[in-house]
């Protein structure tokens, strides 16, 4: 059982179904658990509920929406399991979305920060065991022009207890 905070973003109907199609193809751990996300807060354990929502809801009492343009993926070890995954990651909207991530590990969630893994704004699309598959879906990715705009607007305080994810609350940013 874990506490995360997801940002779900808004993008254009063909943004999200190409996305979409994507994870389904690629991403047999999380396609039927979760939709495409940026991880905000990963995983907690050692924190009650009532003080983690209290915290969010403090760093996020300025929450202004987040714009972004994704136009690359990328790969990447997964630092928790055998896996390499494969990324979207935002040329825009980068920066303010690691300023987002670094305000919420302070207080009681600085000692969650795992500084031996680097942050990387993404919404994950796939993931093997074997690196190679993981950079060949990302180089056939890469070598067509695409970009995806969109917006994010909202986060979202989740339960986690795989498969099952639950929002136990919505924080809406501020200039809705």
């Amino acid at each position: 059982m874990s506490l995360l905070v997801l940002a779900y973003p808004e993008m254009k109907a063909e943004d999200y179904k190409w996305v979409q199609s994507l994870r389904k193809k690629f991403d047999e751990r999380y396609y039927d658990v979760v939709e495409p996300h940026f991880t905000i807060v990963f995983p907690v354990e050692k924190i009650e509920e009532h003080s983690f929502v209290q915290h969010v809801k403090k760093s996020t009492k300025y929450f202004e929406s987040i714009n972004f343009t994704i136009r690359s993926s990328i790969i990447v070890k997964d630092a928790f399991s055998k896996f390499t995954d494969v990324f979207l990651v935002p040329d825009e909207g980068n920066s303010e979305i690691i300023r987002l991530h670094d305000k919420m590990y302070t207080g009681i969630l600085s000692a969650e920060l795992r500084l031996d893994i680097p942050f990387i704004p993404h919404i994950g699309i796939g993931g093997s065991k074997i690196a190679e598959e993981c950079r060949e879906i990302s180089c056939a990715i890469n070598k067509n022009r695409f970009s995806v705009n969109g917006v994010l607007k909202s986060l979202d305080i989740v339960f986690y207890n795989y498969p099952k994810l639950e929002t136990i609350k919505k924080i809406e940013c501020m200039d809705i």
